[in-house]
C-alpha cells in the first residue's frame, strides 16, 4: 500500500525546491549575462585623494562645490566651502543603476510570466506545475521589490494593474466553477 501522506510531503518539497532553485537560476543567469554596474567603474578610487579648496578646481575635476552657510572657522578662514569630488561620476553611476534595475525588473517579469505559463501548461506533474507557477509568482514579487523604489507612482500603478488583470484572467480561464 502506498503512503499518500508521505507522497504529498515529497510533492510539496519538490515544489518548494523548484520555486527556490528557479529564482536562484534567474538571479545567477542575470548576473552572469548582465552584471550590475560597479561604482568603482564610474568613480575611480585613487590611492591618494586630492583636496579641493576652491570652487574652480572642484568643478573642473567633475566635483560639486558646496558653499559654507554658517560662520567660517578661525582655523581656516580662507575656506569658503567643500567639494564633493565624486558628484559627476556618482550621477553617471546612479543613472546606469536606475537603467539596470528597470531592465532587471522587465527581465524578471518576463521570466516569471513564462514560468507561470509553463506551470499552467504543464499537466504531467502537479508538483512541477506548482513549483513553476509559484516560482513565477515569486519572480514577480522579487522584481517588484527590487524596482519599487525606482519606479514612479504611475509605473507602480501600471505594474499592479497589469499583474491583477493577468492573475484574474488566468483564474477565470483555469478555475471556472
Amino acid at each position: 500500500m502506498e503512503n499518500t501522506k508521505g507522497r504529498g510531503a515529497l510533492k510539496w518539497a519538490l515544489s518548494i525546491g523548484i520555486i527556490i532553485v528557479l529564482n536562484l537560476f534567474f538571479w545567477v543567469a542575470i548576473e552572469t549575462v548582465y552584471p550590475e554596474p560597479d561604482y568603482t567603474n564610474f568613480c575611480v578610487q585613487e590611492q591618494v585623494n586630492r583636496e579641493f579648496t576652491d570652487e574652480t578646481s572642484c568643478v573642473a575635476a567633475g566635483g560639486q562645490w558646496n558653499e559654507f552657510s554658517g560662520p567660517k572657522t578661525p582655523t581656516e578662514p580662507e575656506q569658503t566651502g567643500w567639494c564633493n569630488p565624486d558628484f559627476t561620476c556618482a550621477q553617471a553611476y546612479n543613472d546606469a543603476h536606475k537603467n539596470y534595475t528597470r531592465n532587471i525588473f522587465v527581465t524578471l517579469i518576463v521570466l516569471g510570466a513564462l514560468s507561470l505559463g509553463a506551470g499552467f501548461a504543464l499537466q504531467a506533474s502537479s508538483a512541477v506545475s506548482a513549483g513553476l507557477s509559484y516560482g513565477g509568482v515569486l519572480s514577480f514579487v522579487i522584481a517588484s521589490i527590487r524596482y519599487w523604489g525606482e519606479a514612479g507612482d504611475i509605473i507602480r500603478l501600471v505594474i499592479v494593474a497589469i499583474a491583477l488583470v493577468i492573475l484574474i484572467g488566468i483564474g477565470i480561464r483555469k478555475f471556472k466553477d
